[in-house]
């Protein structure tokens, strides 16, 4: 597989929901990841493809899921990690690579985490959740995005698009239905 940036991945990306839409109107249906192990709604038929990236020095097959409407981006990037540390040390990598292809800046930002044992051991679970504003294809844009790193998995969850062809409600919709297995 060949290295390539976020940047490069939403483009491919952006252009084969563009290509492969019905229409721009939202048709909202169920999608499961038969081995990222997410189910969401996306508003359109979504793509996939998997590249290796470099989050801040260490090597990542990332598979991202993405459909596109009206402009706007709705994808689920998700990759399995060497180890729970690695998957923690992504989260500020993965957002800081988004908020750098949209020269953005912060409105909002919440971090969580949670440990958990079972039967099967020990469990990590963290989460950082962003609302940032900044420019796309010369445009004013904002990014809403969740990125999640769950033992050695991590996945970053997100909208961007323009913010005035964007609905709180269709924000909420993708957002909401984003749920990990």
């Amino acid at each position: 597989m060949k290295k390539t940036s976020f940047a490069a991945i939403a483009s491919v990306l952006a252009t084969a929901a563009v290509l492969g839409a019905c229409s721009p109107a939202f048709d909202w249906r169920e999608y499961h990841s038969p081995d990222a192990h997410f189910t969401a709604l996306f508003p359109g038929k979504p793509a996939v493809l998997t590249r290796d990236i470099d989050l801040d020095g260490t090597k990542v097959s990332l598979t991202m899921t993405a459909s596109e409407v009206d402009g706007n981006t709705f994808a689920i990037g998700s990759a399995e990690l060497a180890s729970a540390q690695q998957a923690q040390a992504a989260l500020p990598a993965m957002k800081q690579a988004l908020l750098n292809n949209i020269k953005g800046t912060v409105r909002s930002e919440k971090s969580a985490s949670a440990a958990s044992s079972d039967a099967a051991g020990s469990h990590q679970k963290s989460s950082l959740a962003i609302e940032a504003t900044g420019t796309r294809n010369g445009q004013p844009a904002l990014l809403v995005g969740r990125f999640v790193a769950q033992d050695r998995r991590i996945f970053q969850i997100v909208v961007l698009g323009q913010e005035n062809k964007l609905s709180r409600e269709h924000i909420d919709t993708f957002m909401d239905s984003a749920k990990i297995d």
